[in-house]
């Protein structure tokens, strides 16, 4: 009877294990977590920080990092698309580049600040 009880929660799994001094350690595998950018990173911190049910929810269901990877692949996008709109609508060339570099340097820093502004504010900072 005490052999077919089954406790709840438990799992029925098989360990091996390994000598490493005087312990007998388990032999674990840890998923590797998938490589996320900077926008996933800042989404990351966001969920835990400021939305930490939907964070809990996320990474107790195995969402998680599938969500973060999209968030991030999305982000990158937009900056990029974002980025050259406003760069062609500016009017920042590759003449002006070669022109005068000091001042292409400095509006497309502007243009990628105000571009990665928005895509924060739309897509790692919305709930």
């Amino acid at each position: 009877m005490m052999a077919e009880r089954n406790l709840k929660g438990a799992l029925n799994m098989e360990l091996t294990y390994r000598t490493e001094g005087d312990y007998q350690l388990p032999n674990l595998d840890v998923p590797e977590a998938p490589q996320v950018g900077k926008y996933g990173m800042l989404r990351r911190s966001f969920l835990a920080n400021h939305r930490h049910g939907i964070y809990t929810g996320m990474l107790l269901t195995g969402e998680l990092n599938s969500h973060l990877a999209e968030i991030d692949r999305q982000a990158t996008e937009m900056v990029e698309r974002l980025t050259e709109q406003m760069a062609r609508e500016q009017g920042v060339t590759e003449s002006l580049k070669a022109s005068d570099q000091m001042k292409w340097v400095g509006l497309m820093n502007n243009i990628k600040a105000s571009a990665e502004e928005m895509v924060l504010a739309e897509l790692v900072y919305a709930n």
